[in-house]
């Protein structure tokens, strides 16, 4: 592509992933200094002091602010589809907390996944999720905030209720029918572990994709980083790179979703392996965006 990627994303990048071992107020200071990012992905770092040192960088920086809920669970457990209503409720109380933060933040959305299931009560789960789901939209909705379900694996690593893509359409359809602050965030990592092609998901979930996530995966059993683990591009093994990141591209443009007067955020979801140094990690992944939109055709 002649035109610049920024005329059609807003691009960001995940700021727990980018630097996991790095105090929250520099890994935003860093970001907010790296003129690459239009958008950057917050979560929860429980503490108060953190966000009052950390709002005058992102005023200064014209950055958006997009936050994410789904540490807040992974970290805790709590499950959204619990089908005991006591574990639901307790996931619900937290994902309301997300919903206040994200507005302390100044962000806009607030994104969150579904949790483990049994297939044997999925039907279940797929309902006690669409309790959550409602409760929080309309919590979400007082506040003018919009909320997103990223879509997982369901068998591989997180094993989430949602996805794959139809199902996750499906449950879509479903909140939509009630409420019209919801989306669904879909990442290129997870793609791999669901078993799916960027067409398939992209034009099965178009039109209830609200935000974008890439990165990568391992998915051959039995290799170093297998799962959803969101290695670097190049990764030994891994699923994605320039030519994957490039048929991503190619689907988001047939299918409407270079939007100049209105981008979608499209966020890097990488983190360093081990001892890999992260600054490197976000080079890398910025070298294979490059890339991969300069071999799209205008």
């Amino acid at each position: 592509m002649k035109d610049s990627i920024h005329q059609y994303f807003q691009l960001g990048t995940i700021s727990w992933m980018s630097y996991p071992a790095q105090d929250p107020v520099e890994t935003i200071r860093t970001i907010a200094r790296d003129d690459f990012f239009d958008a950057i992905e917050l979560t929860s770092s429980g503490d108060e002091t953190v966000r009052q040192s950390a709002l005058p960088l992102l005023e200064q920086s014209h950055l958006k602010v997009c936050y994410g809920a789904q540490p807040a669970l992974l970290g805790t457990g709590l499950n959204p589809n619990d089908l005991c209503e006591e574990g639901r409720i307790k996931a619900e109380q937290v994902l309301f907390h997300a919903v206040d933060e994200a507005k302390a933040w100044g962000a806009q959305a607030m994104s969150f996944l579904a949790g483990k299931w049994s297939p044997e009560t999925r039907e279940q789960s797929f309902s006690q999720l669409v309790k959550t789901t409602r409760a929080v939209c309309s919590y979400a909705a007082q506040k003018d905030i919009f909320v997103q379900l990223e879509v997982f694996d369901y068998d591989m690593d997180k094993a989430a209720l949602i996805g794959p893509a139809p199902y996750a359409a499906e449950f879509a359809a479903e909140i939509r029918k009630t409420h019209h602050n919801f989306g669904l965030l879909a990442d290129l990592s997870h793609f791999p572990t669901t078993y799916e092609t960027s067409r398939f998901v992209i034009q099965t979930l178009r039109p209830y994709i609200t935000h974008f996530h890439i990165g990568n995966a391992v998915v051959k059993k039995g290799c170093e980083a297998y799962g959803d683990q969101h290695p670097r591009f190049g990764f030994p093994n891994s699923a994605n790179d320039v030519p994957q990141l490039l048929e991503f591209f190619r689907v988001l443009k047939q299918e409407g979703f270079f939007c100049p007067q209105s981008p979608y955020v499209l966020s890097f979801e990488v983190k360093p392996w081990k001892e890999e140094d992260p600054a490197i990690v976000l080079a890398n992944t910025k070298r294979v965006i490059r890339r991969a939109w300069a071999m799209l055709e205008d």
